[in-house]
């Protein structure tokens, strides 16, 4: 242990009297302060502004003056999704997707306004978090600091030095790696510490924080050891410098950047024009009930008849009108939920598809296992519009029942002077109707959620270890 210490100690030195290794390592520190601090910042931002919009939808609604309910159910509401506490640490597909949908009548609509939509190329490029500068940046700086940890020993002659005063191979081989382990900690100790200040705030929770921190820990000490292995299996500085770089930009970028499109090549995705002109479709064969003489609708109109025990609509006790808007929305919602569930079918096979490339890249188990802490992932995006949409089908029936039950037939049909004034109900009742209020995942199963990430992350670990190992060994046989 004592041996592992003091090569350890030794690498760090030699780190400090390299400038370029110490202007390295500060610039990378300050960097993710500041990637730390500006993510926070722009995440709060964005919490108050949402916020004030929600509240202002919200009085704009309530604000309507006594009209026809079915006017209500027109005039739409907006609702907004808060980031979740952890979003700073890594915004995942938030500003992408969006994080407002408008709810209206006969239609069902998708999250709009995302932050790349309406902000400057600069932000569509890449926003700078913490997340960012620890999967990309900071392996980069770790390659260019270690690459030579064992190859610069063997090209100068003084590794065999360093075993002739009594230090085994072994505490050669770790204490070299600790030492870059050490610089990685240094590199991840500010948004650590952001990351356990947000997982303090409201929403936060410190066991989702704690598993991302170890996951992050997988990662970077995953990239240490393969550094390490790395310098110890090729002779030269130069060489291990260009196979580690090439490494990282294969694993970090590359097949990052292709699994997406190979997920989309194999599960195609119908665009915007081709899932509404499916709608369009599918709706025309549902039936018309704007027609009398539609099939569906006539059979609905018997039906109803049948069961008040009457013959004509005029002498139903419930407003037909309101009836028919309340089946309507029904059967529309119910061909809205197929569309909209078969597109998620096709959204998790493309995510498990990608996910299934973390054999290839620890960079994708580590995003998967990210975005799923901060709840900025697919899952959160779906479960955002399900539930949005869900009280979208409360609110609109809701106003539905109110025609049926608020406003006779006969007023609803008539067409005389004051037959507006006779529609119309009391604003108190869509004032009365419950906000919406997004329900997040609970603790229990986040975690469960990123525990495959983490076992691949570990998997990762492991193989790097092992590689390590074989090098130790080259480094023996050199020697």
């Amino acid at each position: 242990m004592r041996a592992l210490m003091l090569v350890m100690g030794n690498e760090l030195r030699s780190m400090v009297r390299d400038r370029t290794a110490v202007c390295a390592i500060v610039l990378m520190t300050l960097l993710a302060v500041a990637a730390t601090l500006v993510s926070a910042h722009h995440m709060q931002s964005a919490a108050e502004h949402r916020v004030r919009q929600q509240r202002a939808a919200e009085q704009a609604f309530d604000a309507q003056p006594d009209r026809h309910p079915h006017r209500v159910v027109h005039y739409g509401h907006f609702v907004y999704r808060l980031p979740s506490a952890l979003a700073a640490f890594d915004p995942g597909v938030d500003p992408f997707t969006g994080s407002s949908m408008f709810l209206e009548g006969h239609r069902q609509n998708t999250a709009n306004f995302g932050d790349v939509m309406q902000s400057s190329l600069l932000t569509r490029f890449g926003q700078l978090t913490p997340a960012f500068v620890l999967q990309i940046l900071v392996p980069l700086v770790l390659i260019f600091l270690g690459h030579g940890v064992f190859a610069q020993e063997r090209e100068r002659g003084t590794l065999r030095q360093l075993m002739l005063q009594g230090a085994p191979l072994r505490a050669v081989v770790a204490g070299k790696t600790a030492a870059l382990g050490v610089v990685s900690s240094i590199f991840v100790l500010p948004a650590f510490v952001g990351l356990a200040l947000l997982a303090a705030s409201p929403g936060g929770s410190a066991s989702v924080a704690g598993a991302l921190m170890l996951g992050y820990a997988l990662y970077l000490g995953t990239w240490c050891l393969l550094i390490a292995a790395g310098s110890a299996l090729l002779a030269r500085r130069r060489d291990a410098l260009l196979v580690l770089i090439a490494g990282w930009a294969v694993a970090a970028l590359l097949v990052p950047r292709m699994a997406p499109d190979l997920a989309h090549a194999r599960y195609a995705l119908p665009d915007r024009l081709q899932t509404e002109v499916a709608i369009g479709r599918d709706l025309r064969a549902l039936g018309d009930s704007h027609d009398p003489d539609d099939p569906y609708f006539s059979a609905f109109r018997r039906n109803v008849l049948r069961t008040y025990g009457v013959s004509r609509i005029e002498d139903l006790p419930v407003n037909y009108k309101g009836l028919l808007a309340v089946e309507g929305e029904r059967v529309t919602s119910a061909l809205f939920n197929d569309h909209a569930g078969r597109s998620a079918q096709v959204l998790h096979a493309q995510n498990r598809l990608v996910s299934g490339f973390a054999l290839l890249s620890p960079a994708i188990a580590l995003r998967t296992l990210s975005m799923s802490a901060a709840a900025t992932d697919l899952n959160a995006h779906l479960r955002f519009i399900s539930q949005a949409e869900a009280h979208r089908y409360r609110l609109v029936q809701h106003l539905n029942q109110l025609q049926a039950h608020g406003v006779s037939y006969a007023d609803d049909t008539a067409r005389d002077a004051g037959a507006d004034q006779r529609k119309r109900v009391d604003r108190a009742h869509w004032r009365a109707i419950p906000g919406f209020q997004f329900s997040p995942r609970t603790v229990a199963d986040t975690l469960r959620g990123m525990l495959p990430a983490l076992l691949a992350l570990s998997g990762w670990l492991l193989a790097s270890l092992l590689l390590l190992a074989l090098g130790a060994r080259r480094l023996e046989v050199a020697r």
